[in-house]
């Protein structure tokens, strides 16, 4: 019995997700065909000049906008920002640091301190364990 492996192929918006890109952004070739899993291969390896360009200077996508900002995505749209923004606009935001930026920062921050606190308490109730 011989099995038939077939090629795996995604979505646009999916292999735009896992390249950390904005699908509106991406090229119209890009937007409406399937893309294989060698082909996502192929272009995190060696990625295209529109692929490199749109990764240095946007618009970026929510999840690397919030990441860029070090906020949280519901962090964002708390602070009003609801469409993807450039490199540059993440840098203006930046340099002129809101309120709402000031305050998603320190919301964030709390959040991993807490989530470090619980790791660490998870790890000395292991340590006993063993």
């Amino acid at each position: 019995m011989t099995s038939h492996q077939s090629t795996q192929t995604m979505k646009p918006a999916t292999a735009a997700k896992k390249l950390g890109v904005y699908l509106e952004a991406t090229p119209a070739a890009f937007r409406e065909g399937v893309v294989s899993r060698a082909e996502l291969n192929e272009l995190q390896a060696n990625p295209p000049q529109w692929l490199q360009d749109l990764r240095s200077n946007g618009p970026h996508a929510r999840p690397v906008v919030a990441a860029k900002l070090g906020v949280s995505i519901a962090g964002l749209a708390r602070g009003g920002v609801t469409e993807p923004l450039t490199t540059e606009q993440i840098e203006t935001l930046k340099r002129e640091n809101p309120e709402w930026l000031e305050r998603e920062r320190a919301t964030q921050a709390e959040v991993r301190k807490e989530a470090a606190r619980i790791r660490r308490k998870n790890a000395e109730r292991a340590a006993r364990q063993d």
